[in-house]
């Protein structure tokens, strides 16, 4: 049988193998697994049996694999997780910036996608392509959305994945299941590894799963491709795409600036790299370093560059954007530009729309979309009823007791905007103008009796409340600078928080893992030298003055006082003095899983106080968070 056919032999029920010869087959009894031996096609020889696989199809199903000495491999029960290892085992070793990139990153991306066969499918993709600082990804999540409800079959390809690796690839809305994710992972693991060389290994991370998002999406003949950049663009490995539909440019700002450079101008030309010759292309406002830059870039390729304004909010009849935040303004009308381009230059515009875009009306269907949009992590708000052991029980005047405001906010321009809407959103709850409550997948969510409430506006509640932020960044962040931000953002208008709370994540970035995978709790050998440090520039902020590294070294894990005490939340910080590891208004806790569940505690035993948590600083920490309160 052809290595490269669709072919497929139905062996059991539920279970389906893809291979080059059956030679031999057995049953395990114990697992239900069947063992498949393939040979070169070429040869009948059962002495050339080079290896057996066991790759089925749903996450139930198993995956082994026997090597060239007959023993079998040591791989983890389920095929999904065996996936996850292969994934991180792709995951280099290296910190940010601190090796160029590889040499011919994207003649590599086209010799991957040759391997694969999926050049040409590729370039029948109708792409919508985007790049920027901030908002690309909820930039991208509305267009997918805009498009959707237009009647199109859309993927959207977005990054990073807070806590499943499946939300980086959405088919018309939903995150691809694991039955088409594996048996595209593995369609592509096994060719890409079977062909590789020294000259050829195995592609980075991020690069096959970029290669992994073209064989999905060509997979499920989507008709609109929504690809988000990386990092940067012209060296993106997104960037081999050759010819999009349309590009868009999200805000810039200094980030990445150890990859990109340390100027607008220098981060411009990177992001501007997407652009292709004679392309739509649109952005948003820029500041005037970065706009020459994209101009000029425009001009060179003859690209039809249009700048968006801000969407106004009248155009949505009544209708609140599905992303929350003042700055989603700017990512919704570049999304409207860039979806009603796509439209347009496939021939669809007319189909879509009878009149022609004049006095700033939105089809239905874009208000739909724009309305709709969800995008997980990103100025979003759980209420945690961890307290009530079924849905029944909680209402509109007892739930809100522990409340988390999610926002990955990680670059100087976007701690600015999550203060903004943190403010706004704290206001709003306590001066509502309307009750919107819903339960948000009751069916994942439930476990243990637990369920996650989501709420845009919240009832009003009598009690007092405190505002908490539980932070972390990585080492390659300046929280000299994301701190004040966040810190002055919220004190002008009138929110402060009354303790910090500084955690390392639970993700390892050495490794890929899944909604399933166990959260760790050995606490052995952790490091928390850069908690402290945040806690310290924390405490200069608060105090103005410099604090004592005494903590740090008193600290031990195995303390039984390595958690505040419940008090730690609600005494005025006057009162406190610096012991262990907390200081009067912050705290380091050596564990995430240990914060979540010290917080609950304290709601517990302080019900008339509720306690409004901020989570930022790493999309990380934000999507550790997530997983934590679904469980």
């Amino acid at each position: 049988m052809n290595k490269n056919s669709d072919s497929r032999l139905l062996l059991c029920v539920h279970c389906r193998v893809d291979m080059l010869m059956i030679t031999n087959f057995s049953m395990y009894p114990k697992t239900g697994t069947i063992g498949v031996s393939h040979t070169n096609p070429r040869t009948t020889s059962f002495d050339n049996v080079i290896a057996t696989r066991f790759v089925h199809k749903t996450s139930s199903e198993l995956l082994f694999e026997r090597g060239s000495d007959g023993q079998l491999l040591n791989f983890p029960s389920s095929s999904y997780q065996a996936a996850m290892e292969k994934l991180s085992s792709l995951i280099t070793r290296q910190r940010r910036g601190q090796n160029p990139p590889l040499p011919n990153k994207l003649e590599r991306m086209s010799m991957y996608l040759k391997i694969l066969g999926l050049e040409e499918d590729m370039n029948r993709l109708k792409i919508i392509h985007v790049a920027g600082t901030k908002g690309k990804g909820s930039t991208c999540i509305f267009c997918e959305a805009i498009l959707r409800e237009c009647g199109f079959r859309t993927g959207v390809f977005t990054s990073p994945h807070l806590i499943d690796v499946r939300e980086r690839f959405r088919i018309d809305g939903i995150d691809i299941s694991e039955d088409k994710f594996l048996e595209c992972f593995w369609d592509c693991w096994n060719q890409l590894e079977e062909k590789a060389t020294e000259q050829l290994p195995m592609p980075p991370l991020f690069q096959f799963l970029t290669i992994l998002s073209f064989k999905i999406f060509t997979s499920e003949q989507v008709d609109a491709a929504i690809i988000e950049v990386g990092l940067g663009g012209t060296e993106d490995s997104t960037n081999v795409i050759k010819e999009p539909t349309v590009c868009g440019i999200t805000s810039l700002g200094m980030d990445h600036t150890e990859i990109l450079g340390d100027t607008l101008g220098q981060i411009a030309s990177h992001k501007a790299g997407i652009f292709k010759p004679k392309v739509p292309a649109f952005t948003v406002p820029q500041p005037p370093e970065a706009m020459d830059v994209i101009l000029e870039r425009a001009k060179e390729l003859m690209v039809p560059l249009e700048v968006t304004e801000p969407l106004d909010c009248k155009q949505m009849k009544g209708l609140k954007l599905g992303l929350s935040g003042d700055h989603q303004f700017y990512n919704a009308a570049l999304a409207v530009s860039l979806s009603r381009c796509w439209l347009q230059r496939t021939g669809n515009w007319e189909k879509v729309c009878q009149n022609d875009f004049q006095d700033s009306n939105l089809p239905d269907d874009f208000i739909k979309g724009l309305s709709s949009a969800h995008f997980s992590g990103r100025a979003q708000i759980v209420c945690d009823s961890s307290l009530y052991s079924d849905c029944s029980e909680i209402t509109s005047e007892n739930c809100g007791q522990l409340i988390f405001y999610l926002d990955g906010a990680h670059s100087p321009e976007s701690m600015d905007a999550c203060a903004k809407w943190f403010s706004n959103a704290v206001k709003g709850y306590k001066n509502p103008s309307h009750l919107s409550i819903s339960v948000k997948n009751t069916e994942e969510s439930s476990e243990n009796g637990h369920f996650l409430l989501e709420s845009k506006a919240l009832g009003q509640f009598e009690n007092s409340s405190r505002q908490i932020l539980l932070f972390n960044c990585l080492d390659v962040r300046n929280p000299n600078i994301l701190l004040p931000r966040l810190v002055n953002g919220c004190a002008s208008s009138g929110i402060h928080f009354s303790r910090a709370l500084f955690v390392p994540s639970m993700s390892k970035y050495t490794k890929v893992t899944s909604g399933a995978s166990v959260i760790p709790s050995d606490l052995s050998g952790i490091e928390l030298s850069w908690q402290f440090n945040l806690q310290r520039i924390w405490e200069k902020i608060v105090h103005g003055k410099e604090t004592s590294t005494l903590l740090e070294k008193d600290f031990k894990i195995d303390n039984k006082l390595m958690l505040p005490p419940n008090e730690f939340l609600y005494d005025n910080a006057s009162k406190g003095c610096p012991s262990h590891n907390y200081f009067p208004s912050s705290a380091v806790i050596p564990s995430l899983p240990l914060t979540i569940k010290w917080l609950r505690d304290c709601v517990r035993e302080h019900p008339s106080t509720r306690l409004q948590v901020l989570v930022t600083g790493s999309l990380h920490l934000v999507g550790d968070v997530l997983k934590l309160l679904k469980r």
